[in-house]
């Protein structure tokens, strides 16, 4: 079985990490969405939060899981999982020193594991969660950056 890691914090889950998980999907036999803590970038959303709603998103297609995970390397969660991949995104031309290292790290700590690349539909190229966040904050419309069931969800935070 070819298992795929995409760590991240997705807070929250947006279209265009949608469009790699399934794109991912279509690859792999199993992708499994590791929801990092992130205390640094102090999240909106807890862990538990963020998983609740990953879970909603692809309760149709059994071939996508999410486990939340702190305080260890991503390698790590990918070998405890039996994957063979790390998934990551790239949106922007700045995205990809910081993804460059990272790979080349990730790399030297586990040769075995493969740091795979995707860039979301030219559509969504430009959509972040912290943009997102700043937008829905404010009052504005998110509804064409994420689902419905999170737009609830940020209006609920922010209200």
């Amino acid at each position: 079985m070819k298992i795929a890691i995409y760590p991240g914090s997705f807070d929250p889950l947006t279209f265009g990490h949608i469009d790699i998980v399934e794109r991912a999907a279509s690859l792999f036999d199993k992708v499994i969405i590791g929801v990092a803590a992130s205390k640094a970038k102090q999240p909106l959303f807890s862990v538990e939060e963020r998983l609740a709603l990953i879970d909603e998103t692809f309760s149709h297609n059994p071939k996508i899981e999410s486990l939340g995970y702190s305080e260890k390397l991503t390698v790590d969660l990918a070998r405890e999982n039996h994957a063979v991949a790390i998934i990551r995104g790239l949106r922007a031309v700045a995205d990809f020193e910081y993804e460059f290292q990272l790979a080349t790290m990730n790399r030297s700590l586990a040769p075995d594991i493969e740091s795979i690349f995707f860039t979301p539909k030219d559509t969504l190229i430009y959509v972040s969660s912290s943009l997102v966040k700043e937008i829905a904050q404010f009052g504005g419309d998110v509804a064409r950056f994420v689902p419905e069931h999170i737009v609830k969800a940020l209006n609920k935070k922010f209200s």
